[in-house]
């Protein structure tokens, strides 16, 4: 049976203090000077969100937020919802009421806008070359600070999936903690013997003799550091080999241990990474370098 995920919400409270904070930033010391110069205070507007490119949603009740925070008069019509896909021309919202509220919550509700729908649309290319595969595409915990839920919001409306939100709700030992811990068995073990039975434990290895002794301390994930596809593959099969599993067994055997891929993805290594039978793909990629999707907000009526 096929399940259809429902799409990722966000409740208000996690981000009117945000918008907030944004908004406060934007109007400084004196407020929206340029616009209480040029603008009567009994002039009322309309205007329109546009999307200038192809892309997917993201941040639209943010957008929303902040016209709402400047003036709970100001009335706001979702054209379109968080996660559809847009092209150029398409209206994503309405805004009508007083014009120097208007133009004064402009800037923080496109900047929201633009930045999300960013994340999401790059992140459904990186989904979209992956697709014909079982692997799914991750953000990590590299965030601009304080945006990280926002972003990690974003990232599952672009169809993909997310990693640990901080150092607190999953354990991933790197490196340096196997460096100061003493071993690789040796770390997990530890981990186990620490969190609760609801915590997953990963651990990131840099060569197959590593993963190996990983799987001995049976951790849920191993996260392959800079792999190359060859050395996927390997990895795939000695999962495959560990756990006695045929492959066709392998894909969907809920005992096995499941593997991520990290290192040097991007548009045009992660179908070659997804293609060697791996589970998961990480990718600072597509938080940190995804392009604003061109969005503006045009004045319909004036009066």
């Amino acid at each position: 049976m096929t399940v259809t995920a429902h799409r990722p919400q966000l409740p208000v409270l996690m981000i009117e203090d945000q918008v907030r904070a944004a908004l406060i930033e934007d109007l400084g010391r004196a407020g929206d000077i340029t616009t209480y110069a040029t603008i009567a205070p009994e002039r009322t507007a309309t205007a329109a969100m546009n999307s200038r490119d192809h892309g997917v949603v993201a941040g639209i009740e943010l957008a929303r937020c902040a016209f709402r925070l400047i003036d709970p008069t100001l009335h706001f019509e979702a054209l379109v919802s968080d996660g559809d896909a847009v092209s150029p021309s398409t209206a994503l919202a309405r805004i009508s009421g007083p014009a120097r509220a208007l133009l004064s919550a402009e800037r923080v509700a496109l900047n929201f806008l633009m930045h999300l729908s960013g994340i999401a649309t790059y992140t459904s290319t990186f989904a979209a070359e992956i697709a014909h595969t079982r692997a799914k595409v991750c953000c990590t915990r590299k965030t601009i600070p304080g945006l990280r839920a926002l972003e990690k919001y974003a990232v599952r409306l672009g169809g993909g999936s997310n990693h640990r939100f901080g150092l607190d709700d999953a354990v991933l030992i790197k490196d340096n903690h196997i460096a100061v811990s003493g071993g690789v068995a040796e770390a997990v073990q530890a981990a186990r013997a620490y969190v609760g039975h609801l915590v997953k434990i990963e651990i990131e290895v840099d060569g197959l003799d590593q993963m190996r002794a990983a799987l001995t301390a049976h951790p849920d994930v191993i996260l392959l550091d800079n792999m190359g596809p060859d050395l996927l593959r390997q990895a795939v099969a000695i999962n495959a080999a560990h756990f006695r599993l045929s492959p066709a067994d392998y894909p969907s055997d809920t005992r096995r241990t499941r593997l991520e891929a990290s290192g040097n993805v991007t548009l045009q290594t992660i179908r070659a990474i997804a293609e060697t039978g791996i589970d998961y793909i990480s990718t600072s990629k597509i938080t940190m370098a995804a392009p604003t999707l061109d969005i503006g907000l045009d004045i319909v009526i004036g009066v």
